[in-house]
Parts: structure tokens; sequence; C-alpha cells
């Protein structure tokens, strides 16, 4: 899985479109990153632009404007309503999937170590990359901000945590972070009345309402015994709401920031609003999402909206998208197309998907042509994904048995482990034919001198030992579905029987298939101990899983004779 983040750098200049420009063509000089938003702001005088894209190709993207900034913006001369310490006030790496915060958090540490290092500009951690909390508030770091940090940061309290304790003059200091992602969720309500989704408002998000004397809409404000208005919180962490009217709509909205989506799921902020505008009269028609959303949370929105109405979430990918979208009212003011709002669609290359995204007879046909790819292991992996697919299915064919609504939690994880394998054995069809793609490249690298000798014949060999380990990896993953195939055969829908055969059958050839392509590809290796390594394990798993399914198809036969 591709580590995918976003970044979000806050340049100071916000009026000059030219310097604006200039810093966008440094970003977008990084191939493979997007350039999702460019958003200038005349009165702040700053610009937020947004990126997204494989990790280290985002930091090095970043650094890029950070340092076309430190070139074109001079802070002597900035000024601006917003707070501002920098060229490059803030930048903030946030992810987005296949990768953790903390490992995140390192890579924005790199990126800071970086600037300040390559770039002279006194670098600060804030966030989850900051390790002290008592500085990892962005506000806190930024008090005093340009003007007053050329003797904020020679106090030792303040020193950077990357560079020197001087402020570059033109450039000043910057701030690297790693934060979380933030999602603008707007709940689409059948009212016009900004006082009544206000109260709603009030009742979900975290800083709730102020506590008032007797009438809790006009009553008096109570206060603390230091003056302070007293607060009753509301029913959800890390979200942000107010009520507001949309005329375009002709309807109230209440608008959400949902600032941690691990702590506030996008579907449970959806329902505790549901619920509380049931409880003051008003109906939840829909909602809408600004800007763009990770993939995750909509996953999560339609395995809960599912298991809620008593169906299977082992479904595919596509189909736990479609359910969020549903029931969650995406679609009630513009529909919402999946491929344009969810960032690793956006992301996605048609390339690394190719074979599998052909129809059954072109990829019949491709694989009959004179093109070496796609070869055996290819089919190998195709062949371990419908093995699965038929184990998945069974398992859904039971969650959903009439007389069986009782075990839909016994078959719903059966189906959700087999979705995952079919989708990685599906990436391994591809990834196989990318395989025997980077040897290829190998060989063709030039051997004109020694060095480009030597340079080709390690490519060849790494590229040898990748394209061995990817049938390896078809191997291990094609004989995970064995507790899938055997618990279905077992404990499932007994009238599908044959399915779950062929489905081992299925499985038998994916791994024999893909041993056969670690053999070949070991073959030729230089590194004979690594070789030996490999192919001993994977014999270990072909003995195992050529055992196992045949134990399931004999039994499965066996049940069949005796009807």
């Amino acid at each position: 899985m591709q580590k995918i983040v976003e970044c979000v750098p806050n340049f100071s200049e916000g009026k000059n479109l030219q310097i604006i420009k200039q810093i966008t063509d440094a970003i977008e000089s990084v191939e493979g990153v997007q350039l999702l938003d460019v958003d200038p702001g005349k009165a702040t005088n700053r610009t937020v632009v947004t990126i997204v894209g494989e990790v280290e190709l985002v930091v090095e993207a970043a650094f890029r404007g950070i340092q076309a900034a430190a070139s074109l913006i001079d802070m002597k001369n900035h000024t601006g309503e917003h707070p501002r310490m920098g060229a490059t006030d803030v930048c903030p790496l946030i992810p987005i999937s296949g990768i953790s915060m903390e490992e995140t958090s390192h890579y924005a540490s790199q990126l800071a170590e970086r600037v300040a290092n390559e770039l002279n500009i006194p670098t600060y951690l804030y966030e989850n990359a900051q390790p002290n909390k008592s500085r990892s508030n962005l506000s806190i770091i930024r008090a005093g901000e340009y003007e007053g940090f050329f003797d904020k940061i020679k106090d030792p309290q303040w020193a950077p945590d990357f560079g020197k304790a001087e402020m570059n003059p033109t450039a000043g200091a910057t701030v690297v972070g790693a934060r979380d992602f933030l999602i603008a969720f707007n709940i689409n309500l059948n009212t016009k009345s900004t006082r009544v989704a206000n109260r709603i408002a009030f009742d979900v998000r975290e800083a709730g309402r102020v506590k008032r004397e007797g009438n809790p809409i006009s009553g008096k404000i109570v206060k603390d015994e230091n003056g302070e208005e007293v607060r009753i919180p509301g029913k959800l962490k890390s979200v942000k709401a107010i009520g507001w009217y949309i005329e375009e709509y002709n309807m109230a909205q209440i608008s959400m920031n949902l600032t941690n989506y691990h702590i506030t799921p996008l579907h449970i902020a959806f329902e505790e609003t549901r619920k509380s505008a049931d409880d003051r009269g008003v109906r939840v028609t829909g909602s809408e999402l600004v800007g763009l959303i990770p993939l995750q949370p909509m996953l999560d929105a339609g395995k809960y909206f599912l298991e809620k109405q008593g169906l299977s979430s082992g479904v595919s990918e596509a189909e736990l998208v479609n359910s969020a979208i549903r029931s969650l009212g995406l679609s009630e003011i513009n529909v919402f197309d999946p491929q344009k709002k969810i960032i690793e669609y956006i992301l996605n290359d048609p390339k690394k998907s190719k074979l599998v995204s052909m129809t059954v007879k072109s990829f019949a046909d491709e694989t009959a042509s004179d093109s070496p790819a796609p070869g055996g292991g290819s089919i190998a992996a195709l062949s371990g994904a419908l093995g699965a697919s038929l184990g998945t299915m069974v398992a859904n064919l039971s969650a959903s048995k009439r007389g069986w609504e009782d075990r839909v939690g016994e078959f719903s994880p059966w189906a959700e482990k087999g979705q995952k394998i079919k989708d990685e054995l599906l990436f391994l069809v591809d990834e196989d034919t990318r395989a025997f793609d980077k040897i290829m490249d190998a060989f063709g690298l030039p051997k004109d001198n020694p060095e480009q000798v030597a340079a080709r014949k390690q490519a060849i060999e790494d590229a040898s030992k990748y394209a061995t380990e990817i049938p390896f990896r078809t191997m291990q993953v094609a004989f995970s579905c064995i507790p899938l195939l055997k618990e279905m055969a077992t404990n499932g829908n007994q009238n599908s029987l044959s399915d779950i055969g062929v489905g081992a059958i299925c499985i038998k050839t994916a791994v024999r298939g893909a041993w056969l392509n670690v053999l070949i590809n070991a073959k030729g290796l230089n590194d004979k101990a690594w070789a030996t390594d490999i192919v001993a394990k994977a014999k270990s798993i072909l003995e195992e899983n050529h055992k196992l399914c045949d134990e399931i198809v004999n039994d499965i036969e066996g049940k069949l004779f005796s009807v």
C-alpha cells in the first residue's frame, strides 16, 4: 500500500500572483504530487496550498515550495492580518492512508531538519511531531510573530528544534508538524431556522453551550468563581459545529469540522446530529462533504450502516462506499462522485491496475497474445483472487440466509477477511507484471564502461529478487485463505459446498503456480543464500497448502456423494 499524505503549507504571500505561481510551480516540479488547491487571501496576505501524494514525494515537493518561498518573499516587508513568523509560516503533514501518525511525524521532523540545514531557516515542530507537548501548540510557538522572534529565538526555552537560534532576516522561521485530517461536513435539516440549527449544533459539538440559569436559551449565563462562563459540553469530542442558513439550498445546515475522525467518525457525527434533530422536532435530510475526504472514514461509515441494517459488511470496497453515500445522503444536494471526492481515488494511477481493470475477455486476449506479460505469476494471483472471492461469497450467502439472521455477526467478519485477501491478490496480478517489467528495464540499462556494467548487474539482481518476492507473496496471501474456506465448508451454507470446493482448487492452483514462478526467478540469482532461503520457505507453504486444499475438496466430495 502506498503511504499517502496531504500537506498544507501556508505561505506569507497572498497578493502577488506571480510569486504564488512560482512557488506552486516549484511544488509541481515533483512528478507524482498533485496540487489540489491554491487559496490566496489578500487581507491576510497569505496563501494556503494543498498537495497530496506518496509521502517521500510530498516531502520533497514541500521542501521545494519552502525553498522557493524563501527566495521570493522578504519578511521585512510583509504585513497581513493573519499571524505569521516566516515566508513559509507553517507546513503540516497529514496522514491519509498506509501511514501512521508516528511515521508521518518522523517525516515532518526530517523535513524540518533539512529546511534548517540547507536553507538556513530555523524550524520548529508542532502538534504530533513535537515531543515536548508544552510547545506543541502552533499559536504558542508563533506568539510574538516575525517581528518579536528576533528576541524570542534567543531565549533558551524557545531555541528552534533545528537550526541556529538566529532568525533568518528575510525568510523568518518555519513551523513543520503532523496533524490529523480535518473533515468539513455539513448536515442538512428540513428547517430554515438558524436558531434551531444552532441548538442542535450546541448539542453535539465538543464546546457545547454556555450554562444558563432557568431558561436554557434566555436565562442568565452562569459563571464560575473566576468569572469564566460555565459550559455544558456537547456529545462529540473533536467536533466543532455551528448552525447556519444557506439561501442557495433554502435550508439550514449544521456546519461541522471533524478535527479527528478517529475520535469521532463521520457516521457517528451524522447519527448523533440526527438524534438531536429528532429530539427537537427536526429531520436530517442528507449531508454534504466540503472538499476531499480520505477513503477510510467512508469505508467505516459504509460498514456501520450495513451492520445497523443487519447485513454483512464483508462486501466490496465499492459497495461500502456506496452504502456510506446512500446512508449519509451525500448526493441530496449535489451528486457525490467518489472518484472526485475521495483522495486515494484521485491519486489512482490507471497504469497500476491495468490488468484487473480489463474485461475478462480482454484479459484472456492479452494473456494469449505474443507479449510475455501477463504470464503465469499474474494468472496464479488471479486464480487466488477468484478462490478468495468464492469463499467470501459463501460467507455473505450464509450471513443473508433466511433463518440465520442471528448469525450475521458470525459470518460477516469472515467475509471481511475474504475481501482483504481478494483485494491484495488482485493487486499482485498487476504487481507481478510490473516486477517483470523491472527486470526488462534493468536489462536495458547502458553497459558502456565498468561502472555501468556493475550498476546494470546489480539492478538486474535487485529486480530479479523482487520478481521472486512477488510470487512468494502470492503464495502467502493465497494460503491465508484456507481458514476461510475451511470454516465455510464446515459451518457455512451447505448449499454452496461446490463453490467452496472450486475455491479451494483455485487456491491450490494459485499457490502451486506462484511456486513455479518463485523457482524460475530464484534460479538465476547470484545471491544463492537468499535464493535458497526463499525457496525453502515457499516449499513449506506449498506442501501445507496442498495438503489442506485436498482435505477440503475430499471432505466436500464425500458430503456430496452421500446425498
